[in-house]
């Protein structure tokens, strides 16, 4: 079973990319972030047509996330991050798949730093720790995949100091990363892949595409009853260089 993580940034604007790379790689579960579509401009039908069942939701201009299945209807669970009912960003949804639950996730960026969207990137994360606990107690197998917005360590990242003020690198962020990881998810990237930084994210500024000055920012955590299962992990990094690409490439996991 392939699962993968893909901030399209604007699934509209770049719907032959994503049809291309589904074609392709052909995931049985791709989870998408920064859909920047309502929910009746997302583009089911041509999915659909491509041979994928989806669940999603959507905000106008920014965030959205969605899940979709090959070949199958993704059973929505949740469609938002529980511990906030006045919090109406669209970046948490959650679906059964083929026997497992996946969560699609677009964690706050938090930038400019310190100020209220820091705090709200913070408190997001709090909201995130507790309900991954409550899933870890379940006992179903469940994979958290999405863009963190989080570069866990500095080996996540090019060498440079031109980040070191931005939110994605604040010891804070790194910690409540890290306290995640430790209720007992594998980081599946930084598990089969320990000795490569792994970049998922090339800014569109400063040529950083073409020198490969990249960030690892989309992460897939397993719950522990599939961490004997993983097989295989990767990112297709070739998607980041092609016309109209976003500015993230697709992560992914194979199971057992």
């Amino acid at each position: 079973m392939k699962i993968a993580t893909f901030n399209i940034n604007n699934v509209v604007k770049r719907l032959p990319n994503l049809l291309e790379w589904l074609a392709e790689a052909q995931p049985d579960v791709a989870c998408l972030q920064e859909l920047k579509a309502t929910d009746t401009a997302f583009p089911a039908a041509a999915l659909e047509a491509a041979g994928y069942g989806a669940v999603w939701r959507g905000e106008r201009s920014w965030n959205g996330v969605a899940i979709l299945a090959r070949g199958a209807e993704p059973v929505m669970t949740r469609n938002a991050l529980p511990g906030d009912p006045d919090d109406r960003q669209a970046r948490y949804i959650e679906a059964a798949v083929k026997g497992v639950l996946v969560a699609s996730i677009y964690l706050p960026n938090g930038n400019p730093q310190p100020g209220p969207k820091f705090a709200y990137k913070l408190a997001w994360f709090e909201r995130l720790i507790a309900h991954a606990q409550g899933l870890l107690e379940s006992g179903h197998p469940v994979v958290l995949a999405g863009d963190y917005n989080v570069v866990p360590t500095d080996f996540d990242i090019y060498p440079t100091k031109n980040w070191k003020d931005n939110a994605l690198l604040q010891p804070e962020p790194r910690a409540a990363y890290r306290r995640l990881l430790d209720q007992g998810w594998t980081d599946a990237l930084r598990a089969l892949h320990p000795g490569e930084p792994m970049f998922t994210f090339w800014d569109y500024k400063r040529n950083r595409w073409p020198r490969d000055a990249g960030l690892r920012l989309d992460h897939l955590l397993v719950s522990p009853s599939l961490a004997p299962r993983l097989a295989a992990a990767g990112v297709d990094r070739g998607v980041r260089g092609r016309d109209n690409a976003s500015d993230h490439a697709p992560a992914w996991i194979e199971l057992e």
